[in-house]
């Protein structure tokens, strides 16, 4: 399990890329203090699995369904990367519950400035989309973010001078795609909702509506 509050950003320095598969040589030093091999540390918001360290330098494999569900096929050596060790039974709970479990990916569609902040708009899926909330937290590229406003195909999240400085976020272009995860409570409940509803309706009439949730006292 990870927070969404990134350590630090790596940098690939290596990718030995399959059909549909893929090892990568990552660059990291906070990271890796008392790592050992086996450990999770979340790339970009996708819990991968350290297989091999040396120095300064870890080695992941990544698997097929990990690159149809990420923009990790995307990345290219000397990229920078949003780093996460697993969260420790001690520390700190400072994002929210991210389990490095990607849903999707998303396409930045805006960046603007305002005053110390800066606004980024994500266009997503509606299978995303539904499990978003105004005020609640959703993971960008494994970082835990708070979706500030929120309409019919996109949201948008204001990035706070640190969260600048310390992630790759500021850096990912207009038209690229980035990682999401939506909250594993969302996902819980709309989940348990679904399978509350009539088992003999067909898969339209399944689906969490207003209508739903008005004749089951909400």
């Amino acid at each position: 399990m990870f927070t969404g509050i990134v350590e630090e950003t790596g940098m690939i320095l290596g990718i030995k890329s399959g059909a549909h598969s893929a090892q990568m040589k990552i660059r990291g030093s906070k990271v890796l203090e008392g790592t050992k091999i086996g450990d999770s540390i979340a790339v970009n918001g996708v819990c991968l699995t350290v297989t091999a360290l040396n120095g300064s330098t870890f080695i992941v494999d990544v698997m097929a369904e990990t690159y149809r569900r990420s923009n990790l096929e995307e990345l290219k050596v000397n990229n920078k990367v949003n780093l996460e060790r697993a969260m420790a039974a001690d520390g700190r709970f400072g994002g929210h519950i991210v389990s490095g479990h990607i849903d999707g990916t998303g396409t930045i569609t805006h960046k603007e400035r305002e005053e110390n902040a800066v606004w980024i708009t994500v266009k997503a899926a509606p299978k995303i989309m539904r499990c978003i909330v105004e005020k609640g937290s959703v993971a960008i590229d494994g970082v835990s973010l708070t979706a500030a406003d929120l309409q019919e195909d996109v949201f948008r999240v204001s990035i706070i001078p640190h969260t600048g400085s310390e992630t790759t976020l500021l850096e990912r272009a207009i038209g690229e795609k980035v990682n999401l995860e939506n909250d594993i409570i969302g996902k819980y409940v709309e989940r348990f909702l679904n399978l509350n509803a009539d088992s003999h309706k067909n898969d339209a009439e399944k689906k969490l509506t207003a209508e739903f949730l008005r004749s089951h006292g909400f």
